[in-house]
């Protein structure tokens, strides 16, 4: 069973940048499709970036579309975020997942079985 353990959150201002990263253990990092996806207080968990197995392809939600990029190094096993242009909007709870069964990729929660404990960035204005 995967274990994946955020890091890298912080508090910013707006228009700063920061990286969040994820680092998996216990499991066969390269074969899983990954994504993050964050929650913001009394909200639901969003999509926002997933990432294939090789990373030759990936996909982002409209709301970070061209200000986030994902990106992993599967020698590494660990998956990042960079996040650019943050708004006060972003702030949230960050969660990477992974797609530990399925071949398809996915932009949907129920489609992750593995999750880490999250990492909190909060957008000051």
């Amino acid at each position: 069973q995967v274990q994946l353990v955020e890091s890298g959150g912080a508090l910013v201002q707006a228009g700063d940048s920061l990286r969040v990263s994820c680092a998996a253990s216990g499991g066969t990092f390269s074969r899983y499709h990954m994504g993050w996806f964050r929650q913001a207080p009394g909200k639901e968990r969003k999509f926002i970036a997933v990432i294939s197995r090789s990373g030759g392809y990936t996909a982002y939600g409209d709301s970070v579309k061209g200000r986030f990029t994902i990106s992993r190094d599967n020698a590494k096993n660990t998956v990042y975020l960079q996040l650019n242009s943050l708004k006060p909007e972003d702030t949230a709870v960050y969660y990477c997942a992974a797609e530990t069964n399925s071949d398809v990729i996915s932009t949907a929660l129920r489609a992750y079985d593995a999750w880490g404990q999250g990492t909190q960035v909060t957008v000051s204005s």
